[in-house]
């Protein structure tokens, strides 16, 4: 019997995750493939991304109405000074992507060209960002609610495919600072279009679908920032500080060497390394590499059917 109660409080908790996974994958109108919704990031956050929006004091829009965060105006206030600084970083090479395969959660943008440089990552801002940018930072420090921070570089003719962000504790905000002012370079969320302009901003939910492109010869550079959604209850609110805070130190990485490298990424640099040394193995010795594949299922293929036939005397 309490074997049986097990068994039904696990079904039950099964399908209350099937069911957030089906409820973030129809929330908006664009959807990707529901097996991808299944296993990616987004999906394994789903129960937790329903209790955000169930609490949410904002509405379910792709785009939210920028009046309602009137502390973004001070950047907004200030973006020529941002852009000032942003300038010099990129003149000196410093927004660039991750030259040791250390962030993991924006792996894939890399492959197209993006680029950024982090001031904050859900604690305090970085060492080198005080370096380099402290007007900026000096911002940043005034407005608790923005919990990330970044300069992002897009490319003359880059695409971002359309992907949804798996954590719903935060909103997305983007402030124009060198763009082409151009209707080709632009964000759809969830369908809506947005194009970037120098001084003009947006808040968005990037847990709806979204991909972004620059069709111009121009490159667009923004400030990019994760700001807390606003909750409607104080518990909600401290729980998702706590989880942000969680999340943002396992997923913590650098500028430079020496700052300080989460272990999600460093996890994901070691599969990466793991993984070339794979392909290098391959490349040199593919007679080799074939055994050894076989070898490998063989041996996980015993471990699971051999402790299931029986001995005899």
């Amino acid at each position: 019997m309490p074997e049986l109660s097990f068994r039904l409080v696990l079904l039950l908790l099964f399908a209350i995750y099937l069911a957030c996974v089906l409820y973030v994958h129809l929330r908006g109108r664009q959807r990707l493939k529901f097996g991808r919704q299944l296993v990616d990031h987004s999906g394994l956050f789903a129960p937790y991304n329903v209790l955000m929006y169930a609490f949410s004091a904002v509405p379910a829009r792709p785009i939210l109405d920028r009046a309602r965060f009137p502390h973004l105006d001070l950047l907004r206030d200030n973006w020529q000074r941002i852009r000032a600084e942003a300038l010099h970083l990129f003149d000196e090479g410093y927004i660039r992507s991750a030259e040791k395969h250390n962030d993991a959660s924006f792996a894939s943008f890399f492959k197209e060209g993006w680029k950024r440089f982090y001031l904050k990552w859900y604690g305090e801002p970085l060492a080198s960002a005080h370096a380099l940018c402290p007007e900026t930072v000096a911002l940043l420090e005034k407005m608790p609610s923005v919990k990330a921070a970044m300069f992002a570089l897009l490319p003359p003719g880059s695409k971002l495919n359309p992907h949804r962000d798996p954590f719903a504790g935060s909103l997305r905000y983007h402030l124009g600072l060198v763009t082409p002012n151009s209707d080709d370079c632009r964000i759809f969320v969830d369908g809506e279009l947005y194009s970037w302009r120098d001084g003009g901003d947006i808040v968005f939910d990037e847990t709806y679908v979204h991909w972004a492109e620059n069709r111009t010869q121009e490159t667009r550079v923004i400030l990019f920032c994760d700001v807390e959604r606003p909750l409607r209850t104080a518990p909600m609110r401290a729980v998702n500080r706590f989880v942000s805070r969680v999340l943002g130190q396992a997923t913590a990485t650098q500028n430079v060497g020496g700052e300080r490298v989460g272990t999600v990424n460093r996890l994901y640099a070691l599969a990466h390394r793991a993984g070339e040394l794979r392909k290098a193995f391959k490349r040199r010795t593919p007679l080799g590499y074939r055994l050894t594949r076989i070898v490998l299922i063989a041996c996980v293929v015993g471990w699971l059917v051999l402790p299931w036939i029986p001995l005899r005397a």
